[in-house]
């Protein structure tokens, strides 16, 4: 696999031989219908140089090109500034994000954000593709968020999330101790019609799914470290959560949380995890937390890859 300018190409393996063109690209890139029709239709898909029926039957050492790196418009200001890099490849690109930073503008204005300056590393390394981010992080939470280096990646990736085949792993400081060693939240969460930002555990919201266990527990600053994983992706769900059964976050003041001197909410995305759709490997990548709350726990938080 290598990528020629706009096309990425793949020879054709012995065990990928003697499928159709059309069988090939929906098992090994797994592209979705929206794509597969826009290929067919703009004959975008090149086997040996030409655009073949889709019929058509693979032979071992075909040639095929791909049109996944074709230029594209991109009005995304950069932002030059170092972003930490925990996995990289031709298809995603995986960073750790810090607090006080937005993952994406809010207004044409707003050009100091993570998308910003992953558009500047992209203008950086040569590649004419505008980055997309598959989900996002809160201002003041930290950790690892992925963004596509292509619009197919782009759209199989946001499959992926909908079908919650990409793990998300936290970790967080709460208020008070825990005194169960894990647990299930499942309490639906809804806009608060009281605040603009704020979001509650509602009748009438979203399901929603929290699993959280305990790290450690310090009695003598009455906090307790947990780790969680979400089967939703809710607005604020872990702080929503977490608020709802009494156990706020540090410094997570919209939902009841002290006030800490950093003025951050202690949640940090230290784990993220899928199996890749294109090569099929499994992917890990972990974020060291810099968040200054969770430095005493350090030890702790080696995570595996």
């Amino acid at each position: 696999m290598s990528i020629n300018g706009q096309w990425l190409e793949d020879k054709i393996a012995k065990n990928d031989a003697g499928q159709t063109i059309e069988d090939y690209l929906k098992a090994k890139w797994r592209l979705p219908k929206k794509t597969l029709h826009q290929f067919r239709m703009n004959k975008n898909v090149l086997i040996n140089g030409e655009p073949l029926p889709w019929r058509n039957t693979l032979k071992e050492h075909d040639r095929v090109s791909l049109p996944f790196f074709e230029a594209e418009p991109n009005a995304i200001t950069p932002y030059n500034v170092d972003i930490e890099i925990l996995f990289e490849d031709e298809h995603v690109l995986i960073v750790n994000k810090p607090i006080n930073l937005d993952t994406h503008p809010s207004s044409e204005q707003d050009q100091k954000t993570l998308l910003n300056a992953v558009a500047a590393y992209f203008q950086k390394i040569g590649l004419k593709t505008k980055p997309r981010h598959v989900h996002r992080l809160d201002s003041d939470t930290s950790g690892a968020i992925l963004f596509t280096k292509h619009f197919v990646a782009s759209s199989v990736f946001d499959q992926l999330l909908a079908e919650r085949k990409i793990n998300r792993t936290y970790i967080a400081l709460v208020q008070g101790i825990i005194k169960k060693e894990d647990g299930i939240i499942n309490e639906p969460i809804g806009r608060d019609r009281h605040h603009a930002t704020r979001r509650r555990v509602s009748r009438t919201g979203q399901a929603a799914k929290t699993r959280y266990r305990v790290l450690k527990r310090n009695a003598a600053k009455n906090e307790t470290l947990i780790e969680l994983s979400l089967e939703t992706g809710r607005t604020h769900q872990i702080r929503v959560h977490m608020s709802h059964i009494g156990y706020s976050l540090l410094g997570d003041t919209l939902y009841g949380g002290k006030r800490l001197k950093e003025q951050q909410q202690a949640l940090h995305a230290i784990k993220l995890s899928f199996v890749h759709p294109f090569t099929h490997q499994r992917v890990s990548a972990v974020a060291p937390p810099t968040q200054q709350v969770f430095l005493p726990y350090s030890k702790l938080l080696s995570y595996e890859t």
